[in-house]
């Protein structure tokens, strides 16, 4: 019998978690650890691998505004910086625990539309964590958009809705060929059309949204997004707080989620079954396959 297809969503702050140094070795030992985890995936499903890209997408623009010579690079050109670095850190080390796999990084661009509202209010937190002063000063010198995260703040940008996959054709054709593929990296590099013309677009797509888009697409039988929480919690951060184990669009729909971190995922996972999607996963990363299995994490379906 065929593998069924899994979507896997994995965020860009399990690569750089929060408060790491925003080094190449500590995201090496990070991807060794979310490697082990997927490759577990891998020999019960076929996998095909959605990343986030919030933490290095931010790190490269900081890095370019330092060089003055330059015209500080478009966050479009960063995003697909991030999917060649990261993609190829994944790749090496699927390689490396998993020697006879194909593991391949495609390059992905997404389409948005630009008259997307999110352009007028962003949310998609990138970059390190700031306390307020420093990042209001930041906020001014170089005129961002800054938002609270938890009990810090991070600069935001315009986050808005995948509406196609450019390179659809080729991702399919490698996953019937059995590729675990890597694509739709850091929520894919955003493009629009401009006069019969692809042309990138100053934004972040959120990742959960794109692999949601994606596993629609694909037809995937089941969307897995891994983050820093072990499930889906209500009452989060109260006394109160208790995990939700199984539930349905239509109950979450009652609750109001934080939308710089689990907001985005609730919304991804909605659509998707809403769309016939057949189950949504959510939860840490070192539950991954019992996820998948029903015995960890947060299980949405249609009920």
């Amino acid at each position: 019998m065929s593998k069924q297809t899994v979507v896997v969503a994995l965020g860009g702050n399990a690569l750089l978690r929060r408060g790491e140094p925003l080094e190449a070795e500590v995201q090496r030992h990070n991807i060794e650890v979310a490697v082990k985890t997927i490759s577990e995936i891998a020999k019960e499903y076929n996998v095909v691998l959605v990343h986030g890209n919030g933490p290095q997408v931010g790190l490269l623009a900081l890095q370019g505004l330092e060089y003055k010579k330059v015209a500080p690079y478009p966050l479009d050109v960063l995003g697909s910086e991030t999917q060649g670095m990261i993609g190829y850190m994944l790749m090496q080390e699927f390689k490396n625990q998993m020697p006879d796999i194909n593991a391949t990084c495609m390059l992905t661009q997404m389409t948005v539309d630009p008259n997307d509202p999110a352009f007028a209010d962003p949310t998609k937190p990138i970059g390190p964590i700031y306390e307020e002063a420093e990042a209001r000063e930041l906020a001014e010198k170089y005129h961002w958009t800054i938002k609270p995260d938890g009990q810090h703040f991070r600069r935001v940008v315009p986050s808005p809705q995948p509406t196609g996959i450019v390179e659809h054709q080729a991702i399919t054709k490698l996953i019937d060929e059995g590729h675990l593929v890597i694509c739709t990296g850091g929520g894919g590099i955003p493009v629009k059309k401009e006069h019969g013309k692809l042309v990138g677009v100053e934004a972040v797509i959120d990742k959960d949204m794109s692999a949601a888009f994606l596993a629609k697409q694909l037809d995937a039988d089941a969307l897995l997004i891994l983050t820093d929480a072990e499930a889906v919690y209500l009452d989060w951060g109260k006394p109160t707080q208790h995990a939700l184990r199984s539930t349905t669009p239509t109950e979450l729909a009652k609750y109001q989620f934080d939308a710089g971190s689990m907001g985005p995922k609730i919304e991804a996972s909605c659509e998707f079954i809403k769309q016939g999607g057949k189950v949504v996963g959510i939860g840490s990363l070192e539950d991954g396959l019992r996820i998948l299995q029903g015995e960890a994490g947060t299980n949405i379906t249609k009920g």
